[in-house]
């Protein structure tokens, strides 16, 4: 049997998820953009195509991550630096100009991360993240970075000169919503949170979408919902509907959002070769985004469907169906229970409130309130009588 703080965090763990916040909603998507505005951010229009600037965000997040796996620092930190970095590249050239000298993808790369470790409060010293960007830029993990080098004292001042000019890009906005949280509060709602291969593909997943743009198309909860459905196809596992709403109702996110960040997801590895001959497990994931959310296949649908009523509402027509039943059934009772006969003479029937007549002594002995029987009370009033006449008798025999 399990104890009480087991049982009341299970009761918390199935709490149902509230709606997003609106104030955080509303900031965020300010920085949501169609697949048409990201054809026309300033790279491009300088004469980058697209497919350049999209490996240049690529090989940026590349950089964030082998910087990132030096320092021993959590996803969490590592995806906030990815969306800096995409958020800044979304307002500022990557091309350089007359007069204009654009900034490396690596120097923004570095910043980004050099300013997540301190939103997300993960701090390192400065001297151990510029010797791990030598040494990723380098492509030479064993090299000894001095601080007298001409490449550290670069470094660091190019980390601490655009960290204002990275602020301004991203309009001071430091408030990024994981989608890493989002799934592991989704794993523990759904008691999914034990199953290794689903929660690893999940979260792989997540970490591969930093690789694109998704984070400036989709919303992190949507990001999160995505994820859960690519790993729960790929382990084909399903969720069961409640109330007759399906899970991604349920965690306020809608179907054609996650198909469309599934799809997204998939395109961006179409063009990767699979490694050592294996097929990528991005092939079987792609799904029309106007598919029938009946037929979902991570849905597992229940007898209740969204017509039906709730099961509080079906025990309620249940006890006052059956109410009514006993009702009708007491009804006719009294109509078949006989009516006393009426008087021969035609006399009046007495009513309730009446005083019985010529009732009998027993019958009268039993309405007595005060236990005592009918003939008792006469005898006790004759005692009455003959205990005054001898008080009488006293006084008198004292007057004389």
């Amino acid at each position: 049997m399990p104890s009480t703080s087991s049982q009341s965090v299970a009761g918390a763990a199935r709490e149902r998820p509230k709606p997003p916040n609106p104030v955080a909603e509303a900031a965020e998507q300010q920085w949501l953009f169609t697949e048409e505005e990201l054809l026309h951010t300033p790279s491009i229009e300088d004469g980058m195509k697209p497919e350049q600037e999209r490996e240049m965000r690529y090989k940026g997040m590349t950089f964030i991550w082998q910087v990132g796996a030096m320092l021993k620092l959590p996803q969490l930190t590592l995806s906030t630096a990815g969306v800096f970095l995409n958020r800044f590249i979304t307002r500022n050239s990557l091309v350089s100009k007359d007069g204009f000298k654009a900034l490396h993808h690596y120097q923004i790369a570095a910043t980004s991360l050099f300013l997540a470790t301190k939103v997300e409060e993960n701090c390192r010293k400065m001297k151990e993240l510029v010797v791990a960007c030598c040494r990723v830029a380098q492509k030479n993990p064993n090299l000894l970075v001095d601080e007298q080098t001409k490449d550290y004292w670069r470094w660091r001042d190019t980390i601490l000169f655009n960290e204002d000019v990275l602020l301004e890009a991203i309009c001071f906005d430091l408030t990024v919503e994981s989608p890493h949280k989002l799934l592991f509060d989704m794993l523990i709602y759904f008691r999914v949170e034990h199953d290794k291969r689903l929660r690893n593909a999940s979260w792989s997943f997540i970490n591969d979408s930093n690789l694109t743009t998704c984070c400036l198309m989709f919303n992190s909860r949507t990001i999160a919902a995505a994820a859960l459905y690519c790993g729960a196809r790929l382990c084909s596992v399903g969720f069961p509907d409640e109330d007759g709403k399906p899970w991604w109702e349920i965690q306020h996110v809608r179907l054609r959002d996650i198909l469309r960040c599934c799809n997204y997801m998939c395109a961006a590895y179409e063009n990767t070769p699979p490694s050592k001959g294996s097929e990528s497990i991005y092939v079987g994931l792609r799904t029309p985004e106007d598919a029938d959310p009946l037929y979902a296949q991570t849905r597992l649908r229940t007898s209740q469907t969204p017509l039906s009523p709730a099961a509080s509402s079906v025990g309620m027509e249940r006890s006052s169906s059956q109410q009514s039943v006993k009702r009708s059934r007491d009804e006719a009772f009294r109509r078949e229970e006989p009516e006393p006969a009426a008087p021969a003479n035609g006399s009046r029937r007495p009513e309730a409130s009446e005083p019985p007549k010529d009732e009998p002594d027993s019958k009268r002995a039993k309405r007595e309130t005060n236990g005592t029987s009918a003939g008792e009370a006469p005898a006790a009033e004759e005692t009455k009588k003959a205990s005054a006449d001898e008080d009488l008798s006293e006084e008198g025999e004292v007057e004389e």
